[in-house]
């Protein structure tokens, strides 16, 4: 995986995961605690996940192969998406079968001493995660808001970890607050509230995971300083006259591809032409280096035929159109 912070996310969070999973599963051993189940299966999850993330980076480096002439820079994608497919079920929908069941059948809680010890130890271990996530994310975000950068981010893994690692100390917030509401109280059936908001906050953060990764599946285009960048890149003034229309498309976060259709003058010839080409290639490289993939076709420019508008069966998506969400 070419960026590098987003494996140190992804390593600090699974260290501090199955260290969280193993400490809060002898917690319920000893407590009985719901709660404590929940989230002990939760960090289970989490730290699967991030396995994942890694191998998904790992396939991603593969070259390109005959079958698969763009490479397997999508890889990441697929992973990811199986992130959020996983915190959905087996997080978010055990730990509101769990709270159901325990709010169904109450009992107090044992030891009540283990599930606050580790829910404390938790709380500071997924700090300490959830802040290597975010310094990672700042170098990349710049000056986007948190919601912009999750929402816009081309590489999947640090917007899937810092959202998990939210959701972990929300979720061991709410774990606290169950039990130690059961506690004050006497009453089990706390506990099982506890558990079922875990699990409510866990399906949310699923589906807006599964929302952003199915949007990079389906294949987003550059980012909109980008494609202007290429936009410039391309037109010299002289050979290439102007842009008729362009595509661009993520074949993975750090490989695009960029295909257009330039105006040329009508009576430059082929040599000049092909060498305008290589030259605009040359730029699009230089403008924007994770554009790998070029096709410049060019064309004669004509008024009375752009006055017709694109034609969307010959220029699939219609007009060149840049969506303020993605």
């Amino acid at each position: 995986m070419s960026a590098s912070g987003g494996t140190k996310a992804i390593v600090a969070a699974l260290a501090a995961n199955l260290a969280i999973a193993v400490s809060k599963f002898v917690a319920f051993l000893f407590s009985g605690s719901s709660s404590m189940l929940a989230e002990s299966v939760h960090s289970l999850a989490d730290s699967g996940n991030q396995a994942l993330l890694l191998v998904g980076g790992k396939k991603a480096q593969r070259e390109a192969t005959p079958q698969h002439p763009f490479g397997y820079g999508r890889e990441r994608y697929i992973y990811a998406f199986l992130v959020s497919i996983i915190l959905f079920s087996v997080g978010g929908m055990f730990a509101l079968y769990e709270g159901y069941e325990k709010i169904k059948h109450p009992h107090e809680i044992d030891h009540w001493y283990w599930p606050v010890g580790v829910l404390v130890f938790a709380i500071i271990a997924e700090s300490f995660s959830f802040r290597t996530a975010i310094k990672e994310s700042n170098t990349l975000r710049g000056r986007k808001s948190w919601k912009e950068f999750i929402r816009h981010a081309k590489a999947p893994e640090l917007p899937v970890v810092l959202l998990e690692d939210l959701g972990a100390l929300v979720g061991l917030i709410l774990a606290l607050g169950g039990v130690g509401l059961a506690l004050l109280t006497g009453d089990g059936v706390w506990d099982g509230v506890g558990t079922i908001c875990i699990g409510v906050l866990l399906v949310l953060i699923a589906v807006v995971l599964a929302i952003e990764t199915k949007s990079l599946l389906l294949g987003e285009s550059a980012g909109t300083e980008e494609t202007k960048r290429i936009e410039a890149a391309i037109v010299d003034g002289e050979t290439v006259t102007g842009i008729i229309h362009m595509r661009t498309l993520h074949l993975g976060p750090e490989e695009l591809l960029v295909a257009a259709k330039i105006a040329v003058q009508h009576d430059d010839t082929a040599a000049e032409i092909a060498g305008a080409i290589n030259a605009a290639e040359t730029r699009i490289r230089e403008a924007v280096p994770i554009a790998r993939v070029i096709y410049l076709e060019p064309d004669i420019y004509s008024e009375a035929e752009a006055a017709k508008g694109a034609d969307p069966e010959a220029t699939p998506g219609g007009p060149t159109q840049h969506d303020p969400a993605h």
